[in-house]
């Protein structure tokens, strides 16, 4: 099924660098290096065969994430599958013909996906879409069709408009199921049967349609507006007769609802006043939906179907942390469960139903383990306005001996911005948090008002609010921070990527006197500008971005925008900024930062600038996310009087540039020299 989704993801003591990382409670907590923070993981999205005899999991090769493969009951024979030796494989699912694996990739950042096979048999890696200049969705696998799949390519219109092709995993055949005829989204069922279509009104709502008996597509579900965000599909039923969705209508939060193709009739499943119905648990072969969960600051499950009543019981006693059901086999003898942690790595458990067993597999990441990692806090934070903020706060080990989010007095405090904006913070383990707090900070997540899991009403209050009342939001929790003892007025950073980004810079230039410094990660820096070039795929989604956030087609609307653009405001920059740029992000493009960073240098404002050549929205390699980070603890730790590891040989392999500002950063300018040096060894070499 297709869908759409756009969005711009000091109480310490230092130790001593490369000493073992072992430490005792009632001594300093060490520098934990930034290495087991933004490397890849060990092992991690372990996924079961449909007929439970193979596992399969993404873990490095040569420092790249590849696909591993072996028996489920010998799983420590797996071999690796894929042969990535850039930047890594990661997203995958098993084909209904247990042979075989599927997986998308890109090229450097770009988003052209493609759809590959895996033949675990032969070993052949096939390209089923070998198209160029497309973004191809594995759209649809059913067990009904083993060695079949639904794929929807965007080879006639680049407008994200996808036709949808069966495809033979045998032989590459591809056969045209529907031809496209100019909708946002179609939606199929598991006997591979188009149900239903979708299309973006020019007010912002959406309309979904189904086909009648003479073949012409009308009206089935007509949304509005102030519902689109939170009512969306998830599924069909078994006989494709009965659609599940998330709806918001005639409501706030997003209730989980069974509808009737034929007579539109909806029956209510699951719903939660305070939140959204955020995930499901389905049957494999009977598609009932067995389970819901919601999350205001934590996730909790609804229990629908009785049977799993007891499995969910007992797996809620193997191991702390919220769990995740990430596959079962189709006899539904086996799942993979998954325990996500807010202070350690992902543990991964095969559960045996039959026998209420469960067999440990493996962490993401074992170097995590005994390290001085701290806990994640949720917090309530009242807007101005009287809005709840769910908020994540985390602090530096040995600061919190009460572990009630308080401290014995004020630290420095780094402010981390969630990207969408049309995303959220949850609880668990996040590395930045980790890193920061480890340096000495005071750790802050906010979900600010057009978050997502908090209701329409939540989501609406966001509306044409970028640089307005979504940053009040941002503005209100650091005041809180201030006025609780926990963040020094004067030592407060700004950071995120995307819209987080964005929001980075409207800090420096709309309260430039509230934020010591700003970190921006492909953060839009005009909304003319950004809304005036979207990536291609945008275009049915654009009525959704002339509502939400302004109307790039008039002279008023642009007028507007250019308001809330952090570009026409950059004489009022008081304070440090860092900016990371991936060159091949669509979304954000590259001229967003080059721009902000073109006008700084004009009014002679410092400003340091890292563009990466095989990026594009967000870093993919860890070879540029530990230099990324290396730069980013530096810069923080000059304006914040954190401490921080040294730069060090954090750029070795990574494709980073510094257009700009190279000497405000300690260290900066002394690693770029000694990575044109490494460069020019390598090249001499070869």
């Amino acid at each position: 099924m297709q869908r759409i989704l756009i969005v711009l993801t000091a109480c310490t003591t230092l130790s001593l660098l490369g000493a073992a990382v072992s430490w005792a409670a009632d001594g300093p907590v060490p520098l934990i290096p930034r290495t087991k923070f933004f490397g890849n993981p060990e092992k991690a999205r372990a996924r079961i065969s449909p007929d439970g005899k193979r596992l399969a999991f993404v873990a490095p090769v040569n420092g790249v994430l590849n696909v591993w493969v072996g028996p489920a009951n010998d799983w420590k024979q797996a071999r690796p599958v894929t042969h990535d030796t850039h930047r890594g494989v990661v997203r995958f699912s098993w084909a209904y013909t247990n042979r075989h694996l599927l997986y998308l990739q890109d090229k450097d950042g770009d988003e052209d996906n493609h759809v590959y096979a895996i033949d675990l048999d032969s070993g052949q890696i096939k390209d089923l879409t070998p198209i160029e200049k497309i973004s191809a969705e594995l759209d649809t696998v059913s067990e009904l069709f083993p060695e079949e799949i639904l794929v929807g390519i965007n080879d006639r219109d680049e407008r994200y408009f996808h036709d949808l092709y069966r495809v033979n995993l045998l032989t590459g055949e591809r056969k045209l199921v529907e031809q496209n005829p100019g909708y946002a989204a179609l939606l199929a069922d598991d006997h591979y049967r188009v149900r239903l279509a979708m299309n973006f009104t020019a007010e912002a709502g959406q309309v979904y349609l189904k086909k009648t008996a003479a073949g012409e597509w009308e009206e089935f579900i007509q949304v509005d507006a102030v519902d689109a965000m939170t009512t969306s599909p998830l599924g069909f039923s078994e006989s494709g007769d009965q659609l599940y969705m998330l709806d918001s209508r005639n409501r706030d939060t997003a209730a989980l609802q069974q509808v009737d193709l034929a007579t539109g009739a909806a029956k209510l499943l699951a719903e939660d006043p305070r939140a959204d119905i955020d995930n499901v648990i389905i049957h494999p072969t009977k598609k009932t939906v067995q389970a819901a969960s919601s999350t205001f600051a934590r996730r909790k499950w609804m229990v629908l179907d009785p049977s799993i009543a007891d499995d969910l019981k007992y797996l809620t006693s193997v191991a702390r942390g919220e769990i995740e059901i990430t596959s079962r086999t189709l006899d539904d003898k086996i799942w993979t469960v998954a325990y996500i942690m807010d202070d350690g790595p992902v543990r991964f458990y095969l559960y045996h139903r039959d026998q209420k067993k469960t067999e440990f597999l493996f962490v993401s990441q074992s170097d995590l383990e005994g390290l001085p990692l701290v806990k994640m806090t949720p917090v309530v934070i009242p807007a101005r306005d009287g809005l709840k903020l769910v908020s994540y706060l985390s602090l530096p080990a040995g600061c919190d001996a009460d572990k009630n989010g308080r401290v014995d007095k004020p630290l420095p405090m780094v402010l981390l911005v969630h990207g969408g904006p049309w995303a959220r913070d949850s609880w668990g383990y996040d590395p930045e948090h980790q890193l920061l707090a480890n340096r000495g900070y005071a750790v802050l997540s906010v979900n600010y008002r057009g978050s997502t899991g908090f209701g329409k009403n939540f989501i609406n209050a966001g509306d044409q609010q970028w640089a307005a009342n979504m940053h009040n939001d941002l503005i209100d929790a650091v005041d809180w921070a201030i006025e609780k003892g926990i963040a020094q007025p004067d030592k407060v950073a700004v950071m995120g990527g995307s819209y987080g980004g964005y929001a980075a810079l409207v800090s420096l230039t709309f309260t430039p006197e509230k934020f010591a410094c700003a970190v921006d990660l492909v953060g839009p820096s005009s909304l003319v500008t950004l809304l005036q070039n979207p990536p291609p795929y945008w275009m049915p989604f654009m009525p959704v971005m002339k509502r939400r956030v302004g109307d790039v087609g008039t002279a008023e609307g642009r007028e507007f925008l250019e308001s809330r653009s952090p570009l026409f405001l950059v004489e009022k920059i008081q304070k440090p900024l860092l900016i990371g740029q991936g060159a091949n992000d669509p979304r954000v493009k590259q001229a967003e930062a080059d721009q902000i960073v073109a006008a700084m240098r004009a009014k002679t404002i410092p400003v340091t600038y890292l563009l990466y050549g095989d990026e594009g929205h967000g870093f993919a390699r860890p070879e540029n996310r530990f230099s990324f980070y290396a730069v980013a603890e530096a810069f923080l730790a000059k304006q914040l009087g954190g401490r921080f590891e040294p730069i060090g040989e954090a750029f070795r392999g990574a494709s980073i540039e510094v257009p700009a500002g190279a000497d405000e950063v300690p260290g900066l300018e002394a690693a770029l020299q000694e990575k044109q040096t490494d460069d020019a060894k390598k090249d001499d070499a070869e």
